[in-house]
């Protein structure tokens, strides 16, 4: 068990009505922070009251980018137990996140014992509420002050707790979407495949304009504007009438958590599958033929997202009557039971709040 000090706060704040949360926008009452330097390893663990950071401006994280964040979320039960939702697959993908920027990720049992410590100090931030949770951002940044391209040799490691509802306006009814031909979100050999801060900064221009345009995201293509890639910050699928398809990772997709769950369901339920490369000729010709029957973004924030209209090259294509499918309704229906403790964990998925 790792050893963290606890400075609890003098003056809790209110928490905000649980049909007004939106995504992101309210946090909790502590936060979690630990820091490595090279030479002496990981220290000064400790839950704090949520407050600014001190950093240097010369720190690594201003000048080279050295940032990286994960995602997870905290579920209330029916039955009033508090579970998260695989947490370990959070934990390992910043680990390989880390090592791709040069940063010193935490061991797993700093992580989790972080994780369970922060959400049992803040557990009434858990909000009840239908599509309602708690949302945890860990992240990474290099902390040292320098200035000179190498990596930072400090490592600082928080942790964030916000109540959310829903990430879109719209809920869960289906977006629009918009494919984009000048931006790029990442190129093969660079970011795109760990949750690099650099990954979202690169993507706020095209989303903007995509936002002006009356869509709700981008749907990003590869180098040569042709492979499918992501939609917004989620992962793809495609429901054609003969198989169900997602990027296949390619060193530029991220490994999403909700995509990695949505292909264990979708085998577990012995249903033909594919990861593999698929372009954006081949997704219009197919709708053209009717053959394309459902299409959904996966993530953390949303969970699942269906798309109803795809605008490419000056067309708006209308998805499924640019209504939600029976496909991403069960999918979503599944997993948020899961989470909620309606339906049982047989995938393993749940770990519980130690009391």
């Amino acid at each position: 068990m790792t050893t963290i000090t606890k400075t609890l706060t003098t003056s809790p704040k209110a928490l905000p009505p649980s049909n007004q949360l939106g995504f992101g926008q309210h946090f909790s009452d502590h936060m979690f922070v630990a820091k490595f330097t090279e030479g002496k390893g990981w220290s000064e663990a400790a839950i704090v009251p949520y407050g600014p950071l001190s950093l240097d401006p010369g720190a690594s994280v201003f000048h080279y980018g050295q940032a990286l964040f994960e995602g997870m979320k905290v579920f209330r039960q029916q039955d009033g137990k508090v579970v998260f939702f695989r947490p370990e697959f959070n934990q390992r993908r910043m680990a390989d996140g880390a090592a791709r920027l040069c940063l010193e990720a935490p061991p797993l049992e700093l992580f989790m014992d972080a994780l369970q410590e922060l959400v049992a100090v803040d557990e009434r931030w858990i909000p009840e509420g239908p599509n309602t949770s708690l949302y945890i951002r860990p992240t990474l940044i290099g902390s040292e002050p320098f200035l000179g391209v190498r990596p930072s040799r400090e490592t600082i490691f928080f942790i964030l707790l916000s109540p959310v509802g829903s990430y879109y306006s719209e809920g869960t009814k289906p977006i629009k979407i918009w494919a984009e031909e000048k931006y790029l979100r990442a190129a093969p050999g660079g970011l795109g495949a760990v949750k690099a801060g650099a990954n979202y900064a690169s993507s706020l221009k095209a989303a903007l304009d995509a936002k002006k345009q009356g869509y709700s995201q981008v749907l990003w293509l590869d180098v040569e504007h042709q492979g499918i890639e992501e939609v917004g910050t989620m992962n793809v699928f495609f429901v054609f009438d003969n198989e169900i398809v997602t990027p296949a990772l390619n060193g530029s997709i991220l490994p999403g958590g909700t995509r990695d769950a949505i292909l264990e369901l979708l085998r577990s339920k012995g249903l033909p599958v594919v990861e593999r490369r698929i372009t954006i000729t081949e997704v219009i010709e197919r709708l053209g033929r009717g053959e394309l029957k459902e299409v959904f973004g996966t993530g953390t924030a949303a969970v699942i997202s269906p798309v109803g209209v795809l605008h490419y090259r000056g067309k708006d294509w209308i998805i499924n009557n640019n209504e939600n499918g029976p496909l991403s309704n069960e999918l979503y229906s599944e997993i948020t039971a899961i989470q909620r403790g309606t339906q049982p964990d047989k995938l393993n998925w749940l770990v519980p709040l130690k009391k």
